[in-house]
């Protein structure tokens, strides 16, 4: 299958930025036609990712940069979600729900569940520099 469309977008890790980056990417995905609750899932999904991104890659700073890329095909779209600070150091551990790197108790550690549920795969490959979170969703 060949690919229809695709795009990046790169955005400061700031809070702010979260609802802009869930926003484009649905914009984007609209082009295949999703229904409505495909496009407020990947919505979810991708507001998760980043939020991941400004909390723990970056331990909350409001610095850092957040690069977005998404591919369409004729029934899918990819999002790849990639940081560029610290890294997790065990990826299954941190794909566990309820787990948690902030010891103050206001992340839930759902994170990844959050991704999971609304996904159709999410693929995470992590070293210090660099972190790829990748979305797939398909369009019954």
């Amino acid at each position: 299958m060949s690919t229809t469309n695709k795009m990046t977008l790169t955005i400061e890790a700031k809070s702010q930025n979260e609802s802009f980056a869930r926003s484009v990417v649905a914009a984007f995905f609209i082009q295949i036609n999703p229904t409505l609750e495909q496009v407020e899932d990947i919505k979810t999904a991708v507001s998760e990712a980043v939020t991941n991104c400004i909390v723990h890659a970056y331990d909350g700073a409001q610095q850092g940069e957040i690069r977005i890329a998404c591919v369409l095909t004729e029934d899918t779209i990819t999002v790849e979600i990639c940081d560029f600070g610290k890294g997790i150091e065990n990826v299954e551990q941190a794909m566990k729900p309820f787990y948690t790197t902030v010891a103050t108790g206001e992340r839930s550690g759902m994170g990844f569940t959050v991704m999971q549920a609304f996904c159709d795969s999410v693929n995470v490959t992590s070293q210090k520099g660099l972190t790829v979170v990748k979305l797939t969703k398909k369009v019954a």
